[in-house]
């Protein structure tokens, strides 16, 4: 069993769900994770064969080679192990500065001393000061290291095309690198802005439910308490038939307060399409599949009620589910709503979830396709399964009627 570098996890995701091959910059747990990735740094090390080059076809002295392979070979280590400590979060500012620095200084000394072919340090050199530098000194430090590598080949008398085949992959690549770097920073903040959004919106709505309960449970209470006051008056002052009175009032004032609470407890529990989609985006990018679906799908259509929002809000969840079981090599999900009108005038809001899978195969719906349709049925809206469009992947429409919508006194459509 190997040793891991960190608490390792069986599946380490992020808090929105993203796996750790799905998120750039993310750190590694193990140390298979962290040999797999510096195995695809190494592929960029190509480059390096003209520096190789140099020191094999014997234009060097032998202590030129031997210094030359040494500084190559210090410099592959410094590289790597840069990755390496970025990737596990083991190392501070400074250190990273320091290996850069100690890079920048084997650029220009094995420039100097053993020609052009070694200017191929610059470009890593570049990329990974793009890395290491504050943001807001990223690029002057990318163009400060080519101007300091353009300098460096005057002096080692490189010619023209040796400059451009150089100083524009060092500029570029440390232009990427720093573009990289502001992505996974601006992926880093929205994923915490996602994480604050629902935290937000889980304390709004406890905060609601607070409040619906605190308004039906505080007047019954209330009543309760002082009927119950009445009745004791009553049988104490030997009134039994005004104390039976009391008692038959308090039981209907309780248990039309467990209705109300029972009530107040399904709607705050009823999901939205708002809240079943932020989990399919989570749930279908842990499978690896991406979700395509127009921002404004969480906010409903006007006319839509809460009941059959919500049946929709069960389509959407278990159309999800079959997606992420049965979705076998599926790549996207798509998720649409719609309108159709019928041909007796009836307007119905259409859902339409497809995936671009193999399909369903031969296998008969199972139990949560029959629920969801039995579901569906009850606000007067249907369901529609079976293979996408031509024939590839599955797709399921779920259709429930819309109301009215009607124009308010300032002539607009409420939402």
């Amino acid at each position: 069993m190997p040793r891991t570098l960190l608490p390792r996890r069986a599946d380490r995701t992020t808090e929105d769900g993203a796996s750790f091959r799905t998120v750039p910059g993310s750190t590694v747990d193990n140390r298979r994770q962290l040999v797999v990735k510096l195995a695809w740094m190494s592929l960029w090390m190509i480059y390096l064969v003209y520096p190789v080059e140099d020191l094999t076809d014997g234009g060097h002295g032998t202590a030129a080679t031997v210094a030359g392979a040494v500084a190559l070979a210090v410099f592959v280590v410094s590289y790597l192990a840069l990755v390496a400590r970025r990737s596990t979060a083991t190392a501070s500012a400074a250190g990273n500065l320091v290996t850069v620095a100690g890079m920048l200084a084997l650029s220009v000394g094995a420039s100097l001393t053993l020609g052009p072919p070694w200017l191929t340090l610059f470009t890593y050199t570049s990329t990974c000061i793009a890395v290491v530098a504050p943001p807001r000194y990223a690029l002057a430090a990318v163009g400060g290291v080519t101007g300091l590598a353009f300098v460096v080949a005057l002096a080692a008398h490189a010619d023209g095309s040796t400059l451009a085949a150089i100083l524009l992959p060092c500029f570029l690549s440390g232009l990427a690198m720093t573009g990289l770097q502001r992505l996974i920073s601006t992926m880093r903040e929205l994923r915490e802005a996602r994480a604050a959004v629902a935290h937000l919106a889980a304390s709004e709505e406890r905060l609601r439910l607070a409040r619906d309960l605190h308004d039906l449970l505080g007047h019954s209470l209330s009543l309760i308490t002082i009927k119950t006051e009445l009745a004791g008056r009553f049988l104490d002052a030997g009134r039994q038939d005004d104390a039976r009175t009391q008692v038959a009032d308090i039981e209907k004032v309780a248990r039309q307060s467990l209705t109300d609470v029972r009530e107040a407890v399904s709607g705050f529990r009823r999901p939205t399409l708002a809240v079943e989609l932020a989990a399919a985006r989570t749930a279908l990018t842990t499978a690896q599949i991406t979700l395509d679906a127009a921002p404004e799908l969480a906010a409903g259509r006007p006319g839509l009620d809460a009941e059959k929002a919500g049946a929709l809000a069960w389509a959407l969840r278990e159309a999800v589910t079959n997606v992420v079981r049965h979705g076998t090599d599926a790549t996207v999900c798509t998720v649409t709503l719609d309108e159709s009108w019928e041909a007796d005038g009836a307007r119905y809001a259409v859902l339409e979830v497809a995936d671009d899978g193999r399909g369903p195969g031969r296998s008969a719906p199972g139990n949560g396709l029959s629920g969801l349709s039995e579901r569906l049925a009850l606000v007067g809206g249907r369901l529609e399964s079976g293979p996408g469009l031509r024939g590839r992947g599955f797709r399921l429409r779920a259709s429930v009627p819309v109301g009215a919508v009607h124009a308010g006194a300032d002539g607009r459509v409420p939402e």
